[in-house]
């Protein structure tokens, strides 16, 4: 990604396959840019894809991959960087400033590993938005120091993962033959499109701006020089100690005066302006209006009446999350991430098409972004009424590209037809438990046990795993002093789960474990405990197939509204195993009325839990259960099997493509490899990486993917 600086993990991945993989295609602007399937940061030919599959979660808590947090970071090499700097600069005499530094949304980085794609015997962390109430913050990562301490290969360091088998993945319900393919060799061969609350799925096919009388003139982006924007950007974040900022008028017209009016109320909301006579001239003078809040608030007098409050987008991206594409949308129009709203996160490396909406922003100001940005396309713009909220959506419409598999046509038809009829175990992916050697699921366990050290250790200890050089840095000196102060100078990016519970601990110390815990933001904090619930649905789910298949039997519970009913031995034939659905332990649910019941309670007392009891000394952590389909069939599946010479070129148009008018491509009738080109559509809350490891019948853990990387170098 543009601006990140490259991990030392990323380098000695790469090195190990220096010889054998082709070169790292890079991110270039979309606005001349070739096709986006050639942008690839890290991609690494033959096997070397990365299972990291975007999941559909919507609860607000979606659980994405590392040991607790929520993107990574791609590697970028001085080159690009240079590049990305001389976009920028443009960028600045186009109006708009550069950005040095995109702050995450929070939570540990988690560098991008390989992965491959092997057929297998049967057998975020969440993205979340951070509070911001606490001053912006420097991210700019410095690699000094991290230089030769890598000694470990990624394959070497993922040996202490995850698996699959780790977590109560363990069965399949198709009885196909496993097959190999290459999954997320490039970024662009995954594409997730939102189904929106009325069923549509979203796509970006119309850049044009609403014709409204009421917006600024394409003057406001260029009337202004760098050296006024950046006074005038510091005036408006409180970073200086002016209480105004003066421009002059050089060209003393009403109109010149209108349009820097203009310029610098809609470039910094918060700012109010008056005209001034000084010593005979003509002077602007920008101003607060209604202090910090502003900047939250963006001015309510200066918006048509007659024009709905949010303006509703679509936002094309790739190879970014949504938070941290809100992050960057956020900087350079100069305003609050929480006055955007979704429906959903979506995945990081992906192409992804979902609808945003933002308070009191013009369409205008947005399709100008269009020209700065990098990797993003904005349009559909409209006014609404109403914001968009978490949940809303219907579910997410995938195309996913399987490189170079091995499958024959037959074993490819089995298993899609398999997919289409009857589906696939609704597990709760990898994603959801990290990637280091301590599973997410763990600190949600000690969180309900009210085993607050055990959370503490837990979170800040040494752990063996792929982690960047400051994290293990930062572990290695808490577990020599226990000093909160002395690990937190380690970090560069404070904004890390691991960051925020040091400060929390340094402000109130180390007998207060629980307010410290409490520092860090209560999304970040529920996706522990939601973890372990996950963890228990999968281990019950894979003993409710092992033990009653795939039928429906006297006992099992199914949704009648939203209330959870058992099926009675006179019912059981008026019910499918797509009907059935198993709880996530909580104070408010039911369990089966079969063996799997007792399932659950031993389970729960194994782990010193009352599965009587589920509600917690402090509120946030009760948790009151909820009910998930044990097996889910995809909608609108469609498939075919391409051949292709070049593992470079794209499989398929992306909305961008379409929009600038390239054709489709051309398959031959006979190629070097084959690929397996997929469509369909899922509900919320579910993981298409669960869909794929169905086809496939593979391990989606990044353990074994690395492992299988390792061989194949060999």
């Amino acid at each position: 990604m543009p601006g990140r600086p490259r991990s030392r993990l990323f380098r000695v991945a790469f090195t190990t396959a220096a010889a054998l993989l082709r070169p790292k295609q890079h991110a270039c602007p979309l606005a001349a840019r070739p096709p986006p399937r050639s942008q690839a940061p890290g991609s690494l030919k033959c096997f070397l894809g990365t299972l990291k599959m975007e999941m559909t979660e919507v609860t607000g808590v979606s659980l994405k991959r590392g040991s607790h947090a929520v993107e990574d970071n791609d590697s970028v090499a001085p080159a690009e960087e240079a590049k990305r700097q001389k976009v920028l600069d443009h960028c600045l005499t186009a109006g708009q400033d550069g950005l040095e530094h995109v702050s995450p949304p929070g939570g540990v980085h988690v560098p991008e590993p390989p992965a491959a794609v092997s057929a297998g015997e049967g057998g975020k962390n969440s993205d979340v938005q951070l509070e911001e109430e606490e001053e912006e913050e420097e991210d700019g990562l410095s690699e000094e120091g991290e230089e030769g301490e890598e000694t470990e290969s990624f394959a070497d360091m993922m040996k202490h993962g995850l698996t699959e088998l780790d977590v109560g993945i363990t069965k399949f319900v198709s009885s196909h033959q496993g097959f190999s393919g290459i999954l997320k060799e490039r970024y662009s061969d995954f594409v997730v499109h939102e189904i929106g609350k009325d069923g549509k799925i979203s796509h970006l096919d119309d850049l044009s701006v609403p014709v409204d009388e009421e917006d600024p003139s394409e003057d406001v982006f260029a009337v202004l020089t760098a050296e006024e924007k950046q006074r005038l950007e510091e005036l408006q974040l409180f970073k200086n100690k002016e209480t105004s900022v003066a421009i002059e008028v050089i060209e003393d017209t009403k109109e010149k005066r209108t349009v820097i009016h203009q310029a610098i109320k809609s470039l910094f909301p918060g700012l109010e302006t008056k005209t001034e006579d000084r010593e005979g001239k003509k002077y602007i003078v920008a101003y607060h209006a209604a202090g910090k809040k502003a900047l939250a608030n963006p001015r309510k007098h200066s918006w048509p009446k007659s024009r709905g409050s949010y303006c509703h987008f679509v936002l094309y991206k790739e190879n970014k999350d949504t938070m941290d594409a809100i992050n960057v949308l956020s900087k350079y129009l100069r305003v609050k991430p929480n006055i955007f709203s979704y429906m959903g996160t979506k995945d990081k490396r992906a192409i992804t098409v979902q609808e945003i909406a933002v308070l009191k922003i013009t369409a205008q100001r947005l399709a100008h972004l269009n020209k700065c940005l990098m990797n993003f396309k904005l349009g559909n713009f409209s006014y609404q009424k109403n914001p968009l909220k978490l949940g809303e959506l219907q579910g997410n419409h995938f195309t996913v590209v399987l490189r170079n598999i091995t499958g024959t046509d037959e074993q490819v038809q089995q298993a899609m037809n398999s997919l289409k009829e009857i589906g696939f175990i609704n597990y709760y992916g990898m994603q959801r438990f990290g990637t280091t050697a301590v599973p997410t699921y763990q600190v949600g366990r000690a969180i309900l046990q009210n085993s607050w050290t055990e959370v503490m250790d837990l979170i800040l200890k040494p752990r063996s795993g792929a982690e960047k050089g400051y994290l293990v840095k930062c572990r290695e000196e808490w577990a020599k002093t226990k000093d909160p102060a002395a690990a937190l100078r380690k970090l560069p990016v404070k904004r890390c789960v691991e960051g925020q519970l040091l400060r929390g601990l340094s402000k109130y110390g180390m007998k207060n474990i629980v307010s410290a815990f409490g520092i860090i933001p209560r999304n970040n904090r529920l996706m522990y405990i939601h973890s372990y619930q996950s963890y228990v649905w999968n281990n019950m789910v894979s003993k409710r197939i092992e033990e009653y298949g795939l039928k429906p039997v006297p006992g099992d519970l199914v949704l009648k509204g939203a209330t959870a009913t058992y099926i009675d031995e006179e019912d059981v034939n008026n019910y499918s195993i797509h009907d059935v659905v198993m709880p996530l332990p909580g104070f408010d649910v039911t369990y089966p009325k079969h063996k799997i019941s007792e399932a659950y309670r031993e389970m729960l007392t194994a782990d010193n839990l009352d599965i009587d009891n589920m509600r917690h000394k402090i509120r946030d952590y009760s948790l009151s259960g909820a009910y998930r389909k044990i097996i889910i069939r995809p909608q609108n599946v469609s498939w075919e099997v391409v051949a292709y010479d070049d593992p470079k070129i794209p499989l398929f148009n992306t909305d961008v493509d379409n929009l600038e008018g390239k054709p489709p491509p051309v398959f031959a009738s006979e190629g070097k490899y084959r690929a397996l080109k997929m469509d369909f559509s899922l509900p919320p809350s579910t993981y298409a990486t669960m869909a794929i490891r169905e086809v496939l019948k593979m391990d989606t853990s990044i353990k074994n993917q690395t492992q299988l990387n390792t061989t194949w170098l060999r």
